[in-house]
């Protein structure tokens, strides 16, 4: 099971003593949802509308837009939710966001945009109408995507085999703490610049630099 906030989200009572037989790792974290617009203005000064693109039927959207619209509020900067529930959608909106200079993309994270065949579609269009984009997994920078900022799922899935392994061993769920990310990783991918000067902050904060 996924979730941000497993206790409002009513998983689990409490995060210290879960009770029950319910603990683990949040796999998303709501506090990059202001993050992305931000390095999305970075790598794209000029950035003058952001386009918000996700799955209603499969993305935790709501946790995410309180931030999302302070950041855009901030940055003087028009947020535009895009829903797409197919490549063909990906596709127009891409394509009307590159019509206007200042124009630039987040990816949300969401199980349809994770698939391979849709982040091979939003990051092919998204190179051929030279549109900026920041997206929520590092799998899209080694996929050919600028720049991603996300949860080191890798750190996250060692804490939970460790669980497991705990568990297995005869602890009781209840009394292992349930734990939000505290890993997060950057990648950029120089081969895929879009003729942006990548910012030396960006270079420097990034954990994977994809040439």
């Amino acid at each position: 099971m996924t979730a941000i906030d497993p206790v409002a989200s009513g998983i689990i009572a409490r995060l210290d003593r879960p009770t029950g037989n319910t603990t683990g790792f949040a796999t998303l974290e709501a506090s990059l949802g202001g993050k992305w617009l931000e390095l999305l203005s970075e790598i794209a000064p000029g950035l003058k509308r952001a386009a918000i693109m996700f799955n209603p039927d499969t993305a935790p959207i709501t946790a995410y837009m309180a931030l999302l619209e302070t950041a855009a509020r901030s940055l003087k900067v028009v947020a535009i939710t895009v829903p797409v529930h197919s490549d063909v959608e990906i596709e127009t909106a891409i394509i009307a966001l590159g019509r206007k200079p200042g124009g630039g993309l987040v990816v949300m994270p969401d199980a349809f945009t994770q698939q391979s065949q849709h982040r091979a579609s939003i990051i092919s269009a998204a190179a051929r109408n030279s549109v900026p984009a920041v997206y929520w997994t590092s799998a899209f920078a080694r996929d050919g995507g600028f720049l991603s900022y996300g949860v080191d799922s890798v750190e996250t899935f060692r804490g939970a085999a460790s669980y497991v392994d705990r568990i297995l061993r005869g602890e009781k769920p209840s009394d292992l703490p349930a734990q939000f990310p505290t890993k997060l990783e950057m990648a950029v991918n120089l081969k895929t610049a879009l003729g942006l000067a990548v910012p030396p902050s960006i270079l420097l904060r990034a954990d994977e630099w994809i040439e």
